[in-house]
């Protein structure tokens, strides 16, 4: 289609802007007619919103899908997967096979996680199995280390349990609490997710760190989605250490650079950031090649089972794409461990670098989803050709081959 883009954002980041300008696209405001849109979480449910959304023409597109919660809010993430799980296993395939302590051999990529309260009883049976055990709490709905602690103890939550429970929660009101729209306009305590905390983290420099991965998705039918080559690891300013006198502490335990550039230690140069082809040349050069590579073959299909876990749900509109921000935790047995999915992973930049990256990032991502800086139709087959793919790497090509449901395709 000929003519100039016209572009709207509600996120003022110069990674975003500068991009747009780059191409010579048009900027005007949400009350005319746009054609690009990248937006906040709160505007794309307005947009879709029943009484307040309007229909989209082929050449609109925006950087969410409707329902992109069903993956980007912890416990729909979790409830997804288990549901994923149970449903290959009524299926027969070899992925749902499990070891003889019940554990699964090939899904078990995130940690043991309930909701609370809707889940607490299972949670204290759970717990008192291993009360040695360290446990990590995280509010649904929140970001950046908000709301965060961590307990060992049954004695840390029961005081928070009887404090959620305003009243004996039926059946149907516990599932409401994984609602979103409930939670929002629930007047009790907000829902959270428990999980086994990953005690064993792979240390470097004797300090834990974790991945962010960006991950582009533009179809959840057939899925098509994409890794972006050009991640890196936070890591904490305090080095780690298991004792419980530490709970507490969390320049110990939390990555999230929101919390940590409020540390003592926290360097102002590089943001306490590692580029992923660092830890790639460290991982070779002190487990090897073959283990490493092997690592990160297992995070590329840890990645693509969650998009699959999610897919039956999402709302595939064909006028969204979205560039997800993927938090990966390493163990000390080179097990990647999937933490969550960001929906809106931070644009703002922290270093130089930081900057550099996130603007090839958008860069990279608009190259792919408005083919040679072309008013979208969305009627493509979004497919891009390989030159076209700058720093990202294809994870699924939306072809059969990239949906077997057997275990050929674990690494």
């Amino acid at each position: 289609m000929s003519g100039k883009v016209k572009w709207v954002t509600d996120i003022e980041k110069s990674v975003l802007i500068n991009n747009f300008e780059k191409r010579e696209w048009i900027q005007v405001t949400e009350n005319d007619d746009w054609n690009f849109y990248w937006m906040s979480i709160q505007t794309i449910r307005n947009v879709f919103s029943v009484d307040t959304g309007y229909r989209l023409s082929d050449d609109q597109m925006v950087n969410h899908f409707p329902n992109h919660y069903e993956l980007t809010r912890k416990d729909l993430m979790i409830k997804n997967i288990k549901r994923y799980r149970k449903e290959l296993e009524k299926e027969s395939s070899p992925l749902a096979e499990k070891d003889e302590n019940g554990k699964y051999i090939y899904l078990d990529f995130v940690p043991v996680t309930f909701m609370l309260p809707a889940d607490y009883n299972l949670f204290v049976e759970e717990f008192r199995k291993n009360p040695s055990s360290t446990w990590i709490m995280k509010p649904c709905g929140k970001a950046q280390g908000k709301g965060i602690f961590l307990i060992n103890k049954l004695s840390q939550i029961k005081k928070w349990s009887r404090d959620s429970r305003t009243s004996t929660l039926s059946c149907a009101d516990a599932w409401l609490c994984l609602c979103p729209r409930f939670v929002a306009a629930s007047s009790g305590k907000e829902a959270y997710v428990i999980s086994l905390y990953i005690d064993n983290p792979l240390l470097i420099g004797g300090k834990k760190f974790d991945l962010r991965l960006y991950v582009l998705v533009t179809t959840y039918r057939p899925l098509k989605c994409y890794m972006y080559k050009l991640g890196f690891c936070r890591f904490c300013t305090v080095k780690y250490t298991p004792s419980t006198s530490e709970l507490d502490n969390m320049f110990v335990h939390l990555t999230n650079v929101a919390i940590q550039k409020h540390g003592d230690d926290y360097n102002h140069v590089h943001g306490g950031k590692w580029t992923v082809s660092n830890l790639r040349l460290y991982l070779e050069s002190t487990r090897g090649k073959e283990v490493t590579n092997r690592l990160f073959d297992q995070i590329h299909w840890i990645v693509v089972q969650s998009l699959k876990a999610v897919a039956p749900v999402m709302n595939n509109d064909k006028h969204c794409f979205e560039c997800y921000g993927y938090d990966i935790i390493i163990d000390d047995k080179l097990k990647p461990w999937l933490i969550e999915v960001n929906a809106s992973p931070s644009l703002t930049s922290s270093t130089a670098n930081d900057r550099i990256l996130k603007y090839n990032l958008i860069n990279d991502t608009l190259n792919i989803v408005t083919p040679n800086g072309d008013i979208p139709d969305c009627r493509w087959n979004r497919s891009p050709p390989r030159e076209a793919l700058g720093n990202y790497q294809v994870l699924s090509a939306g072809r059969a081959k990239d949906h077997n449901m057997d275990t050929t395709s674990y690494p």
